[in-house]
């Protein structure tokens, strides 16, 4: 288990144990090593070595991690895998923002779980590009199994470091403490009720030892168990991760689900190896989004983060995270799902029922009301529905675009009602389509989307269940009278998006996808790059962009490509990347535009020249 971490064996004491924990240090033969090998020392428990790049291209720092020379690490097991956290990520950028002069992580976004094997362990990489004309750089996290060469290295995280000109937050004072007016929270139990949702923490990341709530606001105290070295972080991942869990309890996840930390942006630290803190967690922006505010215990600002988004986490959703990653291509698949034992809900239909979905819910006695609208449904007396389905379909008369575009602003309207009414909170609203799902259906061929432009909802209401997990269900129908009578089953099922077709209900599956060899791929059935048009990619400055960038001028033959970012030729490696694309051949224009602004999206569109209009769109904006 301690392999190469120095580490001798000794005998037991025969005196009873104190329940004390030594453990081991890395031995500072390594930093030798690596000197030897003509690199330098990286500083840092979770890092090995550190070289610059030559020619000013930024830096490489490289490390290995595992359960026996960072016994910690194994404290933080989610959903029975062992997860480097999100804030030793956020660590490991700082560190190397250091290095290199930028003491601020503007932007983090966190591509994929770093999971620990139980035996062996992974090799790491964090670079830091060069520095663009603000003083910006790009960093990037990977890691691959050891001993793995013919492997891909795996991307975790993405983002930009700046040089820090952000004031420590004000309005929140620690040294008034506990907050006055705020209410405590019971913590008996609370490790063991996070250990039942699948977050099993150790005794190093059970950190947590008081905490209150105040008109929205969670605050905390956090520190970490004596013996813990935090002298050599900027902030003990532990330390920030166990402030985080008071937000999980406190929230609707200790109730259904958890999260993770997936999107950090404006992270400022002004003081290093904290081992006590008190924390204020505030939301902002939507649901599950927080700032932090971060004092020590004589109320001197720590760090603060303008913004973490926390995404829903589930066992699936980290089913062999490391083995999908390589040789791996998926589609969905609609697969059939038995029905279970009648646990029906009770169900109230919106609006015109133009499907016809009441009458097979009267039959067994489910529907329990029909309501005009959502205002109406929340007046009323008695307690919810725990489902309510909206009928969805689009125009016959060949209007596509404009049948698309007043179905998505009214799902729209209605998933911003429904969130806002808190009587809503424990039920589910349903949208049901007929003919608007396409797809493979397993053992049964493929099918046809008949009414495109209610398809468009089902990516909107998409958006809103990543967002909203549990409060929101999609439904398509087909023509034939039997899939009406099975939807009474469908609605007791405990999944996020159904078919039910012919008769048979069927819910999305990801499968792997077999590549065709060259001899059964049929050439005619490629899309056609049009030469004389615009592609715009949107993110198109981002890591994903420029893959599909070079992607599309080396191998499509696209020559023209308006690049959209919200820096624009501002994004560190825009101009690098231009310069690229044009030696293929390629006319790149770069564009600042946020693409969550309708006027700003409209002004991009309108300055696409009409001798070279626009023939396609690559979406590859991770974050809006």
């Amino acid at each position: 288990f301690f392999a190469g971490s120095g580490a001798r064996r000794v005998e037991l004491p025969t005196y009873a144990f104190q329940h004390q924990w030594f453990w081991p240090t890395v031995s500072s033969a390594g930093a030798r090593d690596v000197r030897a090998a003509g690199l330098g020392s990286a500083g840092h428990p979770l890092l090995g070595a550190a070289v610059e790049l030559a020619e000013g291209e930024g830096m490489l720092f490289t490390g290995r991690l595992s359960v026996g020379t960072h016994p910690w690490l194994a404290d933080h097991v989610v959903m029975g895998r062992v997860l480097l956290p999100g804030t030793a990520l956020l660590e490991l950028a700082f560190r190397a923002g250091d290095e290199v002069g930028c003491d601020r992580v503007e932007e983090l976004t966190l591509a994929a779980p770093l999971t620990l094997p139980a035996r062996g362990a992974v090799q790491t990489q964090v670079r830091v590009g060069a520095a663009d004309d603000n003083g910006r750089r790009t960093v990037t996290v990977h890691s691959r199994r050891e001993g793995a060469a013919d492997v891909p290295w795996m991307q975790h995280a993405m983002g930009t470091l700046a040089v820090g000109t952000q004031e420590p937050p004000t309005g929140f004072d620690a040294t008034v403490w506990p907050p006055s007016g705020a209410e405590a929270l019971e913590l008996d139990g609370c490790y063991e009720r996070l250990a039942e949702i699948g977050f099993v923490y150790g005794r190093v990341f059970q950190g947590l030892r008081a905490a209150w709530r105040r008109d929205g606001e969670i605050y905390a105290e956090v520190s970490l168990p004596e013996g813990t070295e935090a002298g050599a972080y900027g902030l003990h991942p532990a330390l920030l991760d166990s402030a985080l869990h008071a937000s999980l309890l406190a929230g609707d996840s200790a109730q259904g689900g958890g999260g993770l930390p997936f999107s950090w942006e404006g992270v400022s630290l002004f003081a290093t190896g904290a081992s006590v803190l008190r924390v204020r967690i505030a939301p902002v922006g939507g649901k599950d989004a927080v700032s932090i505010a971060v004092s020590d215990t004589s109320g001197a600002p720590v760090a603060s983060v303008d913004s973490l988004l926390v995404r829903a986490v589930s066992s699936d959703g980290l089913s062999d995270v490391g083995a999908v990653a390589t040789n791996a291509l998926f589609q969905l698949a609609w697969s059939p799902v038995a029905v279970g034992p009648d646990v029906l809900p009770s169900v109230a239909v919106l609006g015109a029922d133009v499907l016809n979905l009441a009458e097979p819910l009267a039959g067994p006695g489910l529907l329990v009301g029909a309501h005009a609208d959502l205002a109406s449904l929340a007046a009323g007396e008695g307690p919810m529905p725990d489902t309510v389905l909206v009928s969805i379909a689009g125009d016959s008369d060949g209007q596509v675009v404009q049948s698309a575009h007043v179905l998505t602003a009214s799902a729209l309207a209605l998933v911003q009602e429904w969130l806002a009414e808190e009587r809503f909170a424990g039920s589910r609203l349903v949208f049901v389509t007929r003919g608007a799902v396409g797809g493979t259906v397993e053992g049964g061929g493929e099918d046809r989307a008949v009414d495109v432009a209610a398809a468009s909802v089902w990516g909107l209401v998409r958006s809103a269940q990543t967002e909203n997990p549990g409060s929101f269900g999609l439904l398509d129908l087909d023509s034939d009278i039997s899939s009406l009578t099975a939807l009474p089953h469908a609605l007791g099922m405990d999944e996020p998006a159904l078919l039910i077709h012919d008769g048979e209900i069927s819910a999305g599956r990801l499968v792997r996808t077999t590549i065709p060899t060259d001899a059964e791929v049929d050439g005619g059935t490629g899309p056609v790059w049009d030469a004389d048009g615009t592609v715009l990619i949107t993110g198109g400055t981002g890591g994903l962009g420029g893959v599909f960038a070079r992607h599309l001028v080396t191998e499509r033959r696209v020559r023209r490509l308006l690049l959209a970012s919200r820096r624009g030729a501002e994004a560190p490696g825009a101009a690098e990347l231009v310069a690229e694309l044009a030696s293929y051949g390629a006319e790149v224009t770069v564009a600042a535009c946020d693409i969550a602004d309708r006027s700003a999206v409209a002004g991009l569109l309108a300055s696409v020249p009409a001798e070279h209009p626009l023939t396609a769109v690559v979406h590859t904006a991770g974050v809006l």
